[in-house]
């Protein structure tokens, strides 16, 4: 059987950060991903914070347009913004593609067309085995390997991932997992003619109610070619009432972004994504859960990309400096990522409920947001990134903000 120091599953973000940082480190890394070309399939508004590109070496020529401004949107319809950054829009085929290749310059072999279907840790956790799908030869395989990253997104099936030579349950089992499930659906809106200049240095997020009374966050995004515009509902809902949703938005966002504009094609996307609490555990055994798969995304606006490559770092830094004791990197994987996300993110969606009880105190959010670049500023930070007097300052708005909403 061939055996590797590291598998990856899946070449999202995620993934590909972990395999380029642990082959750069020099471990054996084989990346699986199940389509015939990485990111051609992804699903994504391909928002990316400030800053990106220099925290994980990507090259600027994947960025579509720099966006110093966000514009809230709430659920009157009535726009808020403040500046940030600036951020920046790509897309998935670009980033995705792009980490691969360098990915594959630091000798990570990407294995595309290759299905994964389960992986079982052995007693003692000394290593890992993988069963995969190799769909171009239409083989069943199996990869050995001391560690095992999962970072498949969403539809990940934790079922499949079995510790300890088959004798328990996964330890990512999650209950709560298909409640923070999202239907999203997207189009790709090209244009015979440029957009209203604005809409290239800003991105749009809306948060109002669906025709039936559900939660609905829409979104455009600035492209170098079009412009992504979409939306997601927590849970199941029709694909008829859906695509209506976004036919409806979409129109929205023509009138007042290119009115005299004609267009050209539009390309739908569909997919399931998160917006939930994380996962209770990242590690079993020796295997590790990253990414979307992990539940590691901001719940409030969708963000997700930042936090799944550095959730890939820090599984290739884990791994390399315990090369030699898989669980113990998987474990110390699991408390950095935990350390780092878990608290902010759990945080978010408890924001994310409180505003959507009362539809209203989200207007009271972004107005505030818009009156304070500060508190827009701190609150985008990572907790490691506030200082003692950002934290003083954001307590002070969150109270601040609870009594208005209580009020109201």
């Amino acid at each position: 059987m061939e055996t590797v120091d590291l598998v990856v599953v899946g070449c999202g973000p995620a993934g590909v950060t972990a395999a380029r940082e642990a082959a750069r480190a020099g471990l054996e890394t084989v990346v699986l991903e199940k389509d015939a070309v990485v990111g051609a399939k992804r699903v994504c508004a391909a928002g990316l914070r400030p800053g990106f590109c220099e925290t994980f070496d990507v090259p600027r020529a994947i960025v579509h347009c720099d966006t110093p401004r966000i514009a809230l949107f709430d659920i009157e319809g009535v726009e808020h913004d403040f500046l940030f950054g600036p951020g920046h829009t790509s897309t998935r085929e670009e980033l995705d593609g792009t980490m691969g290749r360098l990915a594959g310059k630091e000798g990570a072999q990407i294995r595309t067309q290759s299905l994964f279907r389960s992986v079982e840790s052995e007693r003692g956790g000394r290593r890992a085995i993988v069963e995969y799908a190799d769909l171009a030869a239409g083989e069943r395989r199996r990869i050995a390997a001391r560690n095992v990253f999962l970072a498949p997104g969403a539809t990940v099936n934790v079922e499949n991932v079995r510790a300890h030579g088959g004798a328990t349950p996964s330890r990512f089992a999650f209950a709560r997992w298909r409640d923070g499930l999202i239907t999203t659906l997207q189009y790709r809106v090209y244009l015979d003619g440029r957009a209203a200049e604005i809409a290239y240095r800003t991105l749009e997020l809306h948060y109002y109610l669906t025709q039936g009374g559900r939660q609905i966050v829409s979104w455009m995004f600035p492209k170098r070619d079009h412009l992504a515009i979409g939306l997601g509902v927590v849970g199941k809902i029709a694909g008829a009432s859906l695509r209506s949703e976004l036919d409806a938005f979409t129109q929205r966002v023509c009138r007042r972004l290119c009115p005299d504009v004609g267009i050209l094609q539009m390309k739908e996307e569909g997919h399931l994504l998160y917006g939930g609490v994380p996962r209770p555990a990242f590690a079993d055994g020796n295997v590790l859960l990253g990414g979307t798969a992990a539940g590691l995304v901001d719940a409030t606006n969708g963000e997700g990309i930042f936090e799944a490559a550095m959730s890939g770092r820090l599984a290739a830094e884990a791994v390399a400096a315990e090369r030699e004791h898989p669980v113990r990197a998987a474990t110390r994987y699991a408390g950095a990522v935990a350390g780092r996300f878990a608290r902010r993110l759990a945080h978010r969606v408890k924001l994310m409920r409180f505003l959507e009880r009362r539809p209203a105190r989200f207007t009271l959010l972004f107005e505030a947001l818009a009156r304070s670049p500060r508190f827009a500023d701190v609150l985008q930070k990572e907790d490691l990134e506030r200082t003692l007097g950002d934290r003083l300052y954001l307590y002070g708005q969150v109270a601040r903000f609870a009594a208005r909403a209580a009020l109201g």
